[in-house]
């Protein structure tokens, strides 16, 4: 009996997600990737309020990182250019096929086969909401810019919903109930990833699904997360999708001094893994120094962490 590829269903938003999918779409594998539509800021901020659709961010990233890297390079590129006036071509391009075709969806897929994508990108909610959280003080946080960077670098976020209430997309649903294995990337963690987890019926769904849950950790702490140790990355993951992770990956390799000092010259910190004894865990060297301007940043390596999750069994 020929068996059928894997199922790959990734939940998340922002650059981790990106890094995984460029990775995963070299693979004989089936990818889904859902992706948060709580941004408010920048580019997708302004096509949000001005034309009342999802916000585009996150969907044209996934988008170009399940695209080609020969056929499609240049419309990769086009698709990243930024104007003067912020605003980026991808998310543009992505509005006025939403506008053309009477819905997001329809134009997320409309945009999604202009480049070829591995895959398939959904949001994860097609409800206008906004994301508000508690902090431990008793402050309330409103929208996704002050949830994600609090004025207050030392804030705790006791508590995040959406106001008001976001449901599951159909299609996303079913993506989940489906999948092999349903990956919550790395990512911001209380303006990106939490934000999936807690649209209505997103528990109940990881719950019912037989697929492997895997949750890969964070590699720096920032705001709202200074003080976290991976265990506190995955209580808070597990708080909020309800649900125990099967497994989780966790890199151990360590980048220079001087990037180290730059991260932490901002307060961050390498994540600490302090998860010995919990058998879950999927350790290894993920991750590696990107140069870019002003610092060195450290990211998940694409190739490396596809590996680790495809051969997970």
């Amino acid at each position: 009996m020929i068996k059928s590829m894997q199922k790959i269903v990734t939940i998340g938003g922002g650059t981790g997600h990106f890094q995984l999918l460029r990775g995963l779409k070299n693979y004989e594998c089936d990818i889904t990737a859902i992706c948060n539509t709580s941004d408010n800021g920048g580019s997708s901020g302004k096509l949000r309020d001005e034309y009342g659709i999802l916000p585009p961010g996150d969907i044209r990233q996934c988008m170009i990182a399940l695209a080609p890297e020969d056929e499609s390079r240049i419309l990769r590129r086009l698709f990243n250019y930024r104007f003067k006036d912020g605003h980026n071509l991808g998310n543009l391009i992505i509005t006025a096929a939403s506008e053309i075709l009477g819905g997001p969806v329809q134009g997320i897929k409309a945009t999604g086969k202009l480049l070829g994508i591995e895959g398939k990108v959904l949001p994860v909610s097609i409800d206008d909401c906004q994301l508000v959280a508690e902090t431990l003080e008793g402050k309330i946080l409103k929208g996704e810019g002050e949830v994600n960077s609090p004025y207050d670098k030392e804030t705790i976020i006791k508590d995040i919903w959406h106001e008001p209430k976001a449901f599951l997309y159909k299609e996303a649903a079913s993506e989940i109930r489906s999948a092999d294995k349903i990956v919550i990337c790395p990512g911001d963690l209380y303006g990106s990833i939490i934000p999936n987890l807690i649209v209505e019926s997103m528990s109940s769904v990881l719950s019912e699904s037989k697929g492997m849950r895997i949750y890969v950790c964070n590699l720096f702490t920032k705001e709202g997360t200074y003080n976290f140790k991976a265990s506190d990355f995955v209580k808070e993951i597990e708080k909020y999708a309800k649900t125990r992770m099967d497994r989780i990956i966790i890199n151990v390799g360590k980048p220079g001094g001087e990037t180290i000092e730059k991260y932490f010259s901002e307060h961050s910190k390498l994540v600490e893994d302090d998860l010995s004894g919990d058998n879950r865990i999927i350790r290894g060297e993920f991750a590696a120094e990107y140069s870019s301007e002003p610092k060195t940043i450290l990211r998940h390596i694409p190739e490396k962490i596809a590996h680790a999750i495809i051969g997970l069994r």
